[in-house]
């Protein structure tokens, strides 16, 4: 091809694209000017990953609650500070005794991550002294709602937690309670708690035949009778870790941790996973030093810093903005290849949290993360054009009075589009 064939060949392309452009933003515009979308606040930036040309933009800048789309923004932080491999615990031997320091690793005897390492290393151990003064943080995050105390989805925070913090019900023929050790801790009746406030005293009805997790309180001496019961060995809690080096116990690949916060936004996953990487800054666990330290060095080009308080984005002090957000999904797409980077997120039509919502036609083309709370709606992530180009995204809403699948829907026929059109 000779050189006028090549320039008008690109010019060709930029008419396309803007072309392109254009349809994109005046179908986006229909919808977002429309009367459904008067009382409430929404975001929306779009841009394409590779020329990094921006296609949509509506109050990018401004601050909004972002609900799990925090976890983003936990998802980069633990990349950044963990290795391929989770440090489940770390150790001292002395003399006859193995002192055990915890790390924050939840997947520790977790219901669903099915990982025996540290289960194992310990058992093969005879004396064991535990150490559980390492923990510099609330078991709540700021901005919690203390209502939500006996709810899956808010169980406390720890050094060392024990099967997800929660206690799995489930009737058969006899009562099947997991952990084991609170057996006699389930009283048999339908309650309007599932759990007391101030102990582990839990109500689940003989007729019920669901499952259920409830979180359980935990305390040192908790913790310690529960690995006594697993582990059919006494235990003893120490004061303090003996000097030496300390040795790094890693149990199972870090992207299986990943993985189940983002589909399943499993919010205590999220929240160890801080404590995770700030016990690779120190001994000392403590989410907020780790968010400092992210914020202060590798995004600290971020144009609107956001207020971030927890890991899971429980919390509604949390604030980011979809220019952030948009940021640091761009930071992951240059860094991690594609489809192990896809592979983190859920997909729509086909799994975690995206499994009912933005089907593909016929290709699976949206892998993001949803964040939802009373009255918030957020989606971010990226987008696979029909025309094999890759968009960054985050989509928020804010104060909607309306139903959450009516807000799904606008989304959904904006997404189709551009996926059509671009």
């Amino acid at each position: 091809m000779g050189k006028i064939g090549i320039v008008c060949s690109i010019l060709l392309l930029l008419i396309g694209c803007s072309s392109a452009k254009r349809n994109l933003q005046r179908t986006t515009q229909t919808v977002l000017g429309s009367p459904f979308y008067e009382n409430q606040f929404t975001g929306f930036l779009i841009l394409d990953a590779e020329s990094n040309d921006t296609l949509y933009n509506l109050n990018s800048t401004k601050y909004f609650t972002p609900a799990s789309n925090t976890k983003i923004f936990t998802l980069f932080t633990a990349l950044q500070f963990l290795p391929e491999k989770i440090p489940a615990l770390k150790y001292i031997a002395k003399n006859d005794t193995l002192y055990v320091e915890g790390t924050g690793d939840p997947s520790f005897l977790h219901p669903y991550l099915m990982d025996s390492t540290a289960f194992d290393f310990l058992r093969g151990h005879r004396n064991i002294a535990l150490y559980l003064n390492n923990f510099e943080e609330n078991k709540f995050g700021p901005g919690w709602s203390w209502g939500d105390y006996d709810y899956y989805y808010q169980p406390e925070r720890s050094p060392f937690p024990l099967y997800g913090n929660v206690v799995t019900l489930h009737n058969t023929d006899v009562p099947n309670v997991s952990p084991s050790y609170f057996l006699d801790k389930v009283v048999p009746i339908n309650y309007t708690l599932q759990r007391e406030l101030e102990k582990n005293v839990f109500y689940f009805g003989k007729s019920r035949k669901d499952t259920i997790e409830i979180p359980f309180k935990t305390d040192s001496t908790l913790t310690r009778t529960i690995l006594e019961d697993v582990l059919g060995k006494k235990i003893r809690v120490a004061a303090q870790m003996p000097s030496g080096v300390k040795s790094v116990l890693y149990s199972l690949p870090s992207d299986s941790l990943y993985r189940r916060m983002m589909h399943e936004s499993d919010n205590m996953i999220a929240e160890q996973l801080l404590l995770l990487a700030s016990s690779t800054l120190s001994d000392t666990l403590n989410g907020e030093r780790v968010r400092d330290s992210v914020l202060n060095h590798q995004l600290s080009d971020l144009k609107q810093p956001p207020r971030w308080v927890d890991g899971s984005g429980l919390s509604r002090y949390n604030l980011f903005t979809p220019e952030s957000i948009v940021h640091v999904l761009h930071k992951m797409y240059r860094d991690i290849p594609k489809e192990r980077l896809f592979d983190l997120f859920p997909t729509g039509g086909v799994s975690g949290t995206l499994e009912r919502w933005y089907p593909g036609n016929p290709k699976p083309y949206l892998h993001a993360k949803t964040g939802s709370l009373g009255n918030v709606h957020c989606v971010s992530g990226y987008l696979v054009t029909k025309s094999g180009k890759t968009l960054i995204f985050s989509f928020m809403n804010n104060h909607f009075r309306h139903p959450s699948s009516e807000v799904k829907k606008r989304m959904q026929r904006i997404f189709e589009e551009v996926r059509d059109t671009y």
